[in-house]
């Protein structure tokens, strides 16, 4: 748990190092971005439900108030303790966008000072109908305590696979976004045997590893669903005095092949990069700070132009047999890709 020291809390030097493992090593399986769904809740009259899977930590408006009472960016039940017929907690239910693993919490009271809960408690189900007073629900975060004002991170040792995740707060109060820190646990067999899958899709299991510079933007916004909905949804990084390249190391879904490549520079109209290459390297180890890799090219390098999708089938080199882990998009010199996508066959 992350006490709140400060005004606009910081984290400690420990809760600092849980949150880059978190973001490093899993990715957000609750996030709207990714089809994350508030679906029911006990009580949100202050604040909706829907705001805790939104981007951001939440912000807060000092005048702004609505007929309910002032305006929060984040899930808010109204006061219940101590009360007649008040309930002993508040939860809301939400589907996770990628079913997976869970490894970690961030249950962000960002703003709530006076009105956060005193704690918080997660379970989960693995379910395919949305759940009912019949489901069966497992902890996975024993109720714990969290401040207001403050990321509160929460480190999860569970194997299992969930789909949905209740978030209980005791006793009420508000909550601005919740974090469900994991890995993505594909159905493989929902894919035909022998079709193009995109390995380097963050919901197939894929995740953005390593950047060489994330100024502007998320290094996972590259992988997301869809096409960027403005330059900002997209990897971009600061302008640089020399030739490059900048660089980004994606681990694909699973090993597999690569017979096509798509890279969507969408939005980016004046600060697209002149060109890029792609290569791919096998190795069950990632960490690429310390291990010395060998790359492969898998497209040479190669111009590109604003806001456009290009797509790369011939000009790929490698065998069709020839099986990857991991893909390097290095652009030169710097600039701005909205997504890439790496389509191909998983390895048998």
């Amino acid at each position: 748990m992350i006490k709140d020291t400060q005004a606009q809390n910081t984290l400690d030097e420990k809760g600092a190092a849980l949150e880059m493992k978190l973001k490093t090593h899993f990715v957000d399986l609750v996030s709207e971005r990714v089809g994350g769904e508030t679906l029911a809740c006990s009580d949100d009259f202050f604040a909706e439900m829907e705001n805790l899977l939104k981007s951001g930590r939440g912000i807060f408006i000092d005048d702004k108030y609505t007929e309910r009472g002032k305006w929060m960016d984040g899930w808010e039940s109204r006061r219940s303790y101590g009360r007649d017929n008040g309930r002993e907690f508040d939860w809301c239910v939400i589907r996770l966008g990628i079913p997976g693993k869970i490894k970690g919490f961030d249950i962000d009271t960002n703003y709530f000072r006076g009105n956060a809960p005193e704690s918080v408690s997660v379970e989960a189900c693995n379910s395919t109908t949305q759940p009912d007073d019949e489901t069966v629900w497992t902890t996975v975060l024993e109720q714990s305590e969290v401040a207001a004002h403050s990321q509160n991170l929460f480190e999860i040792n569970n194997n299992d696979s969930w789909t949905h995740v209740r978030l209980n707060i005791f006793p009420d109060g508000g909550v601005a976004r919740l974090r469900v820190y994991g890995e993505a646990d594909v159905e493989w067999g929902q894919f035909v045997e022998g079709e193009l899958i995109d390995l380097a899709y963050i919901k197939n299991g894929a995740k953005a590893l390593l950047v060489s510079d994330m100024f502007f933007s998320d290094k996972n916004n590259l992988i997301m669903p869809g096409r960027g909905k403005d330059m900002g949804d997209g990897w971009e990084t600061k302008r640089r005095r020399d030739p490059g390249p900048d660089w980004s190391i994606v681990k694909l879904a699973v090993p597999g092949t690569v017979e096509k490549v798509l890279i969507d520079t969408c939005h980016f109209k004046g600060n697209f990069p002149d060109t890029f290459m792609l290569e791919g390297t096998n190795t069950d180890n990632d960490d690429f700070v310390s291990q010395e890799v060998e790359w492969q090219p898998i497209i040479e390098k190669t111009k590109l132009y604003a806001h456009r999708e290009h797509l790369f089938i011939e000009e790929i080199l490698t065998q069709s047999s020839q099986s990857f882990t991991h893909v390097r998009l290095s652009i030169f010199p710097d600039g701005g890709i909205s997504r890439m996508r790496v389509f191909g066959k998983p390895a048998a």
